[in-house]
């Protein structure tokens, strides 16, 4: 007869399995909490116990670190040597094990988990079986998955015992699921002690859909999600209506998302290639939808848009005009949402916006041979706590409107400039090799719109004075940027020749 190791912590759809084992002539061999819920059901199991021929101890944490699981695991059937020590050693071979781990993740989770209990939900005996059963998966079947449950007893069916090329590949998958678990476990004593910089990374995702394409349609794309999800992002969307979203659209959506959690005023924010072509404000969200259409009327179509008020009827109405990829948002009234919906291919989603402040702090992209990692660019900042370097003081209706414009530059491309009033972004001028052109392309963009009112942000300082002058040439009045360059008096004297007010933050905010 053949022996299955069964210890679980997530017991779903595991008595059927066990069951279909005892059918393909396996006995089985159980632990604590799992052996009592197969005994509870009537199937015959093998204390541990009786295996080991020791009591489990240390409150459980000593139960199956044993060299009769271990060499029962281990031994190589074709080699005659191993096959006689364990006969001389009374040891059985284990052909099957089922095992999954302590729920280390869920308990992380908990808002309130306490060190104790995370350390308590560290398993040591399950990842040691498991690896064993993978090593040796020539002769042992190693089942850490329940979605292969119903593979497993399949092949037991037809062929008496699985294929080496299962074996192989539920092999892979058990070694892919203790490198995550101990990943998980090296995140949260990491940032436990506080270590910003360890000598090895570990992060693990799980793979949440595998795409059509990614950029290009020649180009293969899998999307995978934090083993710890996020509340706000758009891998936590609801999709509500529309087909499944693309490579780009999932990029220009986190975009949409890291700039509309920005503002806390109704906004809305028109994403487009990763770079926002029209953001309006005001005192509700038809009138806020107004103003970033009236941005960029051309570039607005196809673009995605992320709103952060439930989206009602009079706003669905005029957005149902024209095209748009994507609109996301915490919710849609249901009259709203029929609106939209009528329009087969666009995406509506929502998402929970109360959780735009939860901490999200660092991100990760790759390079060729590697990845860099950094904290997200989620300053807070106060208008108060900038400088002014000219002879003109802004307002504090300017201070106002270049903050408006301020967090909206952080969302450009450098070198990013972002033309405001105190209702909208007027033209935005980005990812251009020279700040210059970034500012002419801003200025074609705001034509006639600009006026008294219309403030300038610049994501970076000036290098030289040829943009304030050009500024100043085109009625701007009042001007943010970080400073520093060695050339600042250029500007402010350029500033002051021109009557503008100019203030600097002493922060950058590039966006590559």
């Amino acid at each position: 007869m053949k022996r299955a190791l069964v210890s679980v912590s997530d017991k779903t759809n595991l008595i059927p399995f066990v069951k279909g084992l005892v059918e393909n002539d396996f006995e089985i061999v159980s632990t604590g909490g799992t052996k009592k819920v197969l005994d509870d059901a009537g199937i015959k199991t093998i204390s541990i116990e009786d295996v080991t021929h020791f009591p489990e101890i240390l409150d459980g944490r000593v139960k199956t670190l044993n060299p009769y699981v271990h060499g029962g695991l281990l031994a190589r059937r074709e080699l005659p040597e191993h096959m006689k020590t364990l006969e001389k050693l009374n040891i059985t071979p284990i052909d099957l094990v089922c095992v999954n781990l302590y729920p280390f993740k869920e308990t992380i989770e908990k808002p309130d988990v306490k060190l104790a209990d995370a350390i308590e939900n560290i398993d040591i005996g399950g990842p040691s079986m498991v690896r064993s059963a993978a090593k040796n998966y020539r002769d042992v079947t190693i089942v850490v998955d329940r979605n292969d449950y119903d593979r497993v007893l399949g092949e037991l069916k037809e062929n008496g015992t699985t294929t080496l090329e299962t074996r192989s590949k539920l092999a892979a998958k058990a070694f892919r699921h203790t490198a995550a678990y101990d990943a998980l476990i090296s995140q949260y004593l990491t940032k436990e002690n506080g270590l910003e910089d360890p000598e090895k990374l570990t992060l693990t995702w799980d793979l949440k859909e595998t795409m059509r394409y990614g950029e290009n349609s020649h180009q293969k794309a899998w999307l995978y999600q934090d083993a710890l999800p996020k509340s706000f992002s758009i891998l936590s969307a609801k999709q509500l209506h529309g087909k499944k979203l693309s490579y780009n659209n999932i990029k220009d959506a986190d975009e949409a998302l890291r700039c509309i959690r920005e503002f806390d005023e109704p906004t809305v924010v028109a994403m487009k290639h990763m770079n926002p072509c029209g953001i309006g404000r005001g005192e509700n969200l038809e009138q806020a939808w107004d103003r970033a259409y009236a941005a960029d009327t051309v570039s607005i179509f196809g673009g995605v848009i992320a709103l952060n008020r439930k989206v009602d009827l009079a706003t669905a109405q005029k957005m149902h005009k024209i095209f748009l990829e994507i609109v996301i948002a915490p919710g849609f009234d249901d009259d709203a949402y029929e609106i939209l919906a009528r329009k087969k291919n666009i995406r509506l989603l929502s998402l929970d916006f109360s959780k735009k402040d939860e901490p999200t702090k660092h991100e990760v992209v790759s390079v060729m041979g590697g990845m860099l990692m950094q904290e997200q660019d989620t300053l807070e900042e106060d208008y108060h706590d900038w400088k002014c370097v000219t002879d003109v003081q802004p307002t504090e209706e300017q201070l106002k409107t270049l903050m408006f414009a301020w967090k909206a530059v952080k969302h450009a491309k450098s070198n990013a400039i972002v033309l405001a009033n105190d209702e909208r972004t007027l033209g935005v001028g980005e990812g251009q090799p020279n700040r210059i052109d970034s500012l002419k392309i801003a200025v074609k963009h705001a034509g006639d719109d600009i006026d008294e009112r219309t403030v300038m942000a610049s994501d970076a300082f000036f290098p030289f004075g040829d943009c304030v002058e050009y500024a100043g040439k085109h009625g701007i009045k009042a001007v943010v940027q970080p400073g520093g360059s060695i050339r600042d008096q250029e500007s402010i004297e350029m500033a002051n020749k021109y009557g503008i007010a100019m203030v600097t933050t002493g922060v950058r905010h590039f966006r590559h």
